[in-house]
């Protein structure tokens, strides 16, 4: 259950700083962050059957199709479950008849403004916390059980469909499924499956969906490793190693030489610096440019994503998934960083890691970090 009373105080400050009078989500991922319930039955629309909403009082906005259900099987008992007949009016119509003004919203409401539902999602609340750790060990064991029986002549397909059964067998929807074999992992960055055979070896990167949250991580498995595979996987990993710690150091306001507190807290640019450093640093000072790096995870696969310029602020307790890669091979999971600990979410304790140092850059720890390692068979 998510603790109710954290988002309360935090849409308080919201509706005092901006004048308003209510705020509600509709998007998934902002209806399970306020409830921890799922407001999804059609998987392609971008908006749910219904509409949580703070005014002062926590409150829910459905169809009557949808409201006993919801109430009965995803909902706290702190939620009032309002209902209106499926065929009178659109969602958005009667949210806007129904809730105090002014008000915003983060679906398209007649008179409402935008809300940036991002920004109150984070920093991670503690309960949190403990859910994302339940679902970084379920995506990781799912997606590992499967890597550990690849074989050469297994089609991408296959092995997506065989991490899709898996994860839903555990309650984890699979938004992203990437399996690139040896000719496709390397030829491309988004490697879609395909019936091509793996051949020599696979990238297999996978985000897990459950409740709101989300995992990221990716995993490789070798059979006959190319000559230059070694180099290159080992590259991407010391730019995930940098970018971890280079996210201890901006969250603590170390990488603009401020204070060591949250307060001061540097930029996303300023963690994106540090890994195209790193990209100097280990050889690749152009590969940075073929893909995003990664970013903030939690109610997203990526709350956002790090560019040169980027301005969002670097928080913890906070989810991040970075996923740096050289040209064939990939180096991704999701850590909680934190004040007081990093932490890799996405792990089993049964698959083979590395130490790997970081890159010399100013203002962040040298320590090595655990990162998952290839599985040459």
């Amino acid at each position: 259950m998510v603790d109710t009373a954290a988002r309360t105080d935090r849409l308080d400050a919201y509706l005092d700083e901006r004048g308003l009078e209510a705020v509600w989500f509709a998007r998934p991922n902002g209806f399970a962050w306020l409830t921890g319930g799922d407001n999804v039955v059609d998987a392609d629309a971008p908006t749910g059957v219904a509409a949580a909403g703070y005014d002062g009082d926590l409150r829910v906005i459905t169809d009557d199709i949808e409201a006993d259900r919801l109430a009965d099987e995803e909902l706290p008992d702190a939620f009032a479950v309002e209902s209106f007949p499926w065929y009178a009016d659109s969602l958005a119509d009667a949210v806007a008849e129904r809730s105090p003004a002014p008000a915003a919203a983060d679906f398209d409401v007649p008179g409402f403004e935008d809300v940036d539902g991002s920004r109150l999602r984070q920093p991670l609340t503690d309960d949190d916390i403990e859910r994302y750790r339940e679902l970084g060990r379920e995506v990781a064991a799912a997606v590992e059980t499967v890597c550990r029986n690849l074989e050469p002549e297994d089609p991408e397909y296959e092995v997506a469909a065989g991490i899709d059964i898996s994860l839903a067998s555990r309650d984890v929807d699979t938004p992203v499924v990437l399996v690139g074999g040896a000719e496709r992992a390397e030829a491309y960055r988004h490697f879609t499956p395909t019936d091509a055979a793996l051949g020599d070896y696979a990238l297999v990167s996978v985000t897990g969906e459950r409740a709101g949250l989300y995992a990221s991580m990716t995993r490789t498995v070798a059979f006959d490793t190319p000559d230059w595979f070694e180099q290159r996987h080992r590259a991407a990993a010391r730019v995930e190693a940098t970018a971890i710690r280079a996210t201890e150091a901006a969250a603590a306001g170390r990488l603009s030489g401020g204070d060591d507190t949250a307060d001061t807290a540097d930029t996303a640019g300023d963690v994106f610096a540090a890994i195209r450093a790193a990209y100097d640093a280990v050889g690749f000072p152009d590969e940075w440019e073929n893909h995003h790096q990664g970013g903030a995870a939690g109610f997203a696969g990526r709350e956002w994503i790090a560019t040169p310029d980027g301005d969002e602020p670097v928080r913890w307790p906070m989810g991040y998934a970075w996923n740096p890669t050289v040209q064939g091979t990939k180096s991704e999971d999701t850590h909680l960083v934190a004040p007081d600990l990093t932490e890799r979410l996405t792990k089993t304790g049964r698959w083979p890691t590395h130490e790997v140092e970081p890159v010399d850059v100013a203002g962040i720890d040298a320590d090595p970090v655990e990162l998952a390692a290839p599985v040459i068979r």
